[in-house]
């Protein structure tokens, strides 16, 4: 039997990139799961395709994180759909860099009203269907490590993932959910091949400073959160797990 049989999982941002590779990763070990995106149906409809083509099941369904209303309604859609939530992924996030002379409201309560805002309203929507069993995986990233110049608000925006992972871990604790946190370092996506990334100094400076001699590639960490996502990780909770090849 497959890890994840008979759980309901839902992810956000995951109609392209590491969500993507999430939520195919999930339903390859069995679960059913909720795809969500804000603006790329296309992209969560090849999600869902692809799923139901391997065997899965899945759904595709929008929502911007950073709204009471969507978030809930994403939390709702998997009972609606699958009859059950045991498994959420906070995987939606955006990135923009600026030195701090750059920093204005907008680039601020962009990143933080996706980034922070957004997982702390689905957890909360989600956490009052889950039960004993559940887990929660927030996606951070290395930078709360390595705190690259001219991050500051993204950066910010991570180590506030971090510290809530640590918080939120000590609050639903008890009633048997877990909440872990991984952090990628740079990953092939369609984001980073978009922003100019791959190919560029950046990525081989970026290898360069990584053991394991490469960048990540979405399937890196989609096999670490379903790791956490299932009871192989039981005795896991609170935990930030850097997935950078070695990376600091």
């Amino acid at each position: 039997m497959s890890k994840l049989t008979g759980k309901v999982a839902l992810v956000t941002g995951a109609s392209k990139g590491i969500g993507a590779g999430i939520a195919r990763a999930l339903a390859a070990e069995g679960a059913a799961v909720v795809v969500n995106y804000a603006s790329s149906r296309a992209g969560a409809d090849a999600v869902v395709a692809d799923i139901a083509k391997a065997g899965g099941k899945a759904v595709a369904v929008r929502g911007d994180v950073s709204k009471a209303a969507d978030a809930k309604a994403l939390a709702d859609a998997a009972i609606e759909h699958f009859g059950r939530l045991d498994i959420l992924v906070n995987n939606s996030g955006v990135y923009e860099f600026g030195a701090l002379e750059q920093i204005t409201e907008e680039h601020y309560h962009k990143q933080f009203n996706v980034n922070v805002l957004g997982l702390l309203l689905v957890t909360q929507a989600a956490a009052r269907h889950m039960g004993e069993g559940g887990s929660i995986v927030n996606v951070s990233s290395l930078v709360t490590r390595i705190v690259p110049a001219a991050s500051a608000v993204y950066t910010g925006t991570k180590g506030a993932v971090d510290a809530i992972t640590g918080v939120l871990s000590q609050e639903l604790g008890p009633r048997k959910i877990r909440v872990n946190a991984v952090n990628p370092g740079v990953v092939e996506t369609e984001g980073t091949h978009s922003a100019g990334f791959i190919g560029s100094d950046f990525e081989a400076g970026a290898v360069a400073k990584t053991p394991l001699g490469r960048i990540g590639q979405p399937k890196d960490i989609a096999s670490i959160v379903t790791f956490l996502a299932s009871d192989d990780s039981y005795w896991l909770n609170g935990e930030i797990l850097f997935a950078a090849g070695g990376a600091r």
